[in-house]
């Protein structure tokens, strides 16, 4: 009883008492508080309630309710999940009823009978054969033989759907949609015409059938409506990215375990892309990943601090330097000739990143002075790189200097030695990465020289990682800064083809997928990442991505519409939609919403000025 009955119930009394009429006597909102407390029934149910031929009324919602009244001979495996993984509001109840096989079998019994008299009294009036009549007689005695041989039991099935909608045409076109799937594969629906207060009772998880319309189904067909059959993206290891949007189900993921260990996240600006990469950082270092992060806005300084690593804060001012003539020790596999070899091509590349460019003959002349920058050292292809003190900027300036026709070359060069960039670049490399968690910040570094910043950072990562063979993954976010230049870009592809080989992964994030896209490198970063996620998109980009990952319009529109932290996460040829999530100790480590740095700051203070007077 509602506590409106109870008031209800206590008028009465008096009225009759009084020989007065209830409805005359007003029920007023401080009685119906007073008289009961609030039952579960007076929380959970609906504003107003109207009960129609084919649909209810509940408040602000309508709903109707289906049964299936028919089956095709064969059912195919998964046949429900279209249903199951629709963006809509419904709910599925399956009621599975058994039925005992001795009576089934004399069910059986009389059916076979019926059937072979049907076909007999054909023969005897030298009529056609009917093939429905064959193949039900075929079916029942295969049935029968499954029956006896307890290779199957048999079942009565409901199935029923109540579909919710806000106005008639919304529930007109979830009705034609649910018809038509189902229809497509010869499975057929009813409306529970004037029953619809017992098929919504039927489907509320209250375990009552009251439409009791069935279908007998054997054990195998019956196994095809199995309801958790969706779109389901997991491993048995990894970490968690999210929550997949289609059922809820996890969707965990181990990079090291797919064909390359590469990824790449595309989102606009405050889509959480970020959130989305600290938060797989975070997890990452769980599971003993060494993580390396290229951080162009100074977003990871917090998390570095957090988890023990390390922050280095590259720019012209900066105590941390980076020697781009650094070699790295040779591995087991390498030659001191190769190593070279390699860092000669990456220098060139940088010089031709610095200097604007360089004519055929200005390459072929940094190449030589490169060699013979490293020759004033004593470093040949014989030198043991161990021991050896790699020349500087400066040095590579005086040789050049000393070349005929490399006046432009040097003119160039001078504001990297000389000028005010030297002290980026003209010093010994005093950067220790030596730590589970590493940060290369180039926020305070001048935009002119954020593209050669991060291309010496990636060189020096890079030649760390070969030195020892270890997990690790390496972030670089915002690189469409990186690929501006075909350059730094080629030197990103060449990282995320040959990561693999030495246990690296590399994971690429940019807000600019336009300009990710139409560098030649852009489309092989991406076919070269076995994971891809695709958060909410601006409408000047959907289209470029929409052609590279053959989104549906669907997808397209998901994507536009989505909120902060969804998105499409991609893993090889199948994807799913997924909301990252995070625990409320993650979120107060990894978030860059400032409303949320400013309460963490000014918590933080609260503390220690509580602290402070505790002490005095």
């Amino acid at each position: 009883m509602s506590i409106l009955d109870k008031i209800l119930g206590k008028k009465k009394a008096s009225g009759a008492e009084k020989n007065v009429s209830v409805s005359a006597l007003p029920v007023l909102p401080q009685e119906i508080y007073e008289s009961a407390t609030m039952e579960l029934q007076d929380i959970i149910a609906p504003s107003a309630l109207k009960i129609e031929p084919k649909a209810i009324n509940l408040g602000d919602k309508i709903a109707r309710t289906f049964f299936v009244i028919s089956y095709p001979r064969y059912l195919t495996d998964n046949w429900f999940s279209p249903i199951i993984n629709l963006d809509k509001i419904f709910d599925v109840a399956i009621f599975i009823h058994p039925i005992d096989t001795s009576l089934a079998l004399r069910q059986f019994q009389k059916k076979v009978a019926e059937v072979q008299s049907q076909i007999n009294a054909r023969e005897s009036k030298g009529m056609v054969r009917d093939p429905m009549l064959d193949t039900a007689n075929q079916d029942l005695e295969s049935l029968r033989d499954s029956l006896m041989q307890a290779q199957e039991k048999m079942f009565d099935v409901g199935l029923y759907i109540t579909i919710y909608a806000d106005s008639d045409l919304e529930l007109f076109k979830i009705e034609s949609e649910i018809k038509s799937i189902l229809e497509s594969k010869l499975i057929y629906l009813k409306p529970a015409l004037f029953q619809q207060d017992d098929g919504f009772k039927s489907v509320v998880p209250i375990g009552n059938d009251l439409l009791n319309v069935h279908q007998k189904l054997n054990s195998e067909p019956l196994s095809s409506i199995f309801p958790f059959v969706s779109f389901d993206l997991t491993s048995d290891k990894g970490i968690l990215y999210g929550l997949n949007r289609h059922n809820s189900s996890l969707v965990i993921f181990d990079r090291f375990s797919l064909e390359n260990y590469n990824s790449v996240t595309f989102a606009k600006s405050g889509s959480g892309k970020s959130y989305c990469t600290k938060l797989e950082i975070l997890r990452s270092l769980m599971f003993d990943t060494d993580v390396i992060v290229i951080d162009p806005e100074r977003e990871y300084e917090f998390l570095a601090e957090a988890v023990g690593g390390r922050y280095f804060n590259i720019s012209l001012s900066s105590n941390h330097h980076i020697n781009p003539f650094d070699l790295p020790i040779p591995r087991e596999d390498e030659t001191a000739a190769d190593v070279l070899r390699s860092n000669i091509i990456n220098l060139v590349g940088l010089f031709r990143l610095m200097l604007g460019g360089l004519t055929p003959e200005e390459d072929s002349l940094v190449d030589r002075a490169i060699s013979e920058t490293y020759a004033i050292k004593d470093i040949t292809p014989d030198s043991d790189f161990a021991n050896v003190e790699p020349p500087l900027l400066s040095d590579f300036e005086m040789v050049l200097s000393g070349m005929e026709g490399s006046d432009s070359v040097v003119q160039r060069l001078v504001k990297y030695t000389r000028g005010s960039w030297s002290t980026f670049l003209n010093k010994p490399s005093n950067v220790d990465i030596n730590k589970k968690f590493i940060v290369f910040s180039v926020r305070d570094m001048e935009d002119e020289l954020k593209p050669v910043a991060m291309y010496i950072v990636t060189h020096y990562i890079w030649n760390a990682v070969r030195k020892n063979l270890r997990k690790r993954l390496l972030v670089v976010d915002e690189a469409w800064w990186m690929m501006k230049s075909e350059d730094t870009a080629s030197f990103l592809y060449s990282i995320a083809k040959r990561g693999r080989k030495y246990y690296l992964g590399l994971a690429t994030i940019t807000q600019d997928a336009a300009d990710f896209m139409k560098s030649p490198y852009g489309v092989p970063i991406v076919t070269n990442s076995s994971i891809q996620i695709l958060l909410k998109q601006s409408p000047s980009t959907i289209d470029i991505l929409q052609k590279t990952f053959n989104l549906t319009d669907e997808e397209k529109y998901l994507l536009l519409e989505s909120g902060v932290g969804e998105g499409i996460f991609f893993a090889g040829t199948k994807h799913v939609a997924i909301k990252v999530i995070s625990s409320y100790t993650e979120d107060q480590i990894i978030t860059s919403d400032p409303s949320q740095l400013l309460s963490i700051k000014k918590a933080k203070q609260d503390l220690e000025e509580a602290e402070g007077v505790e002490k005095r």
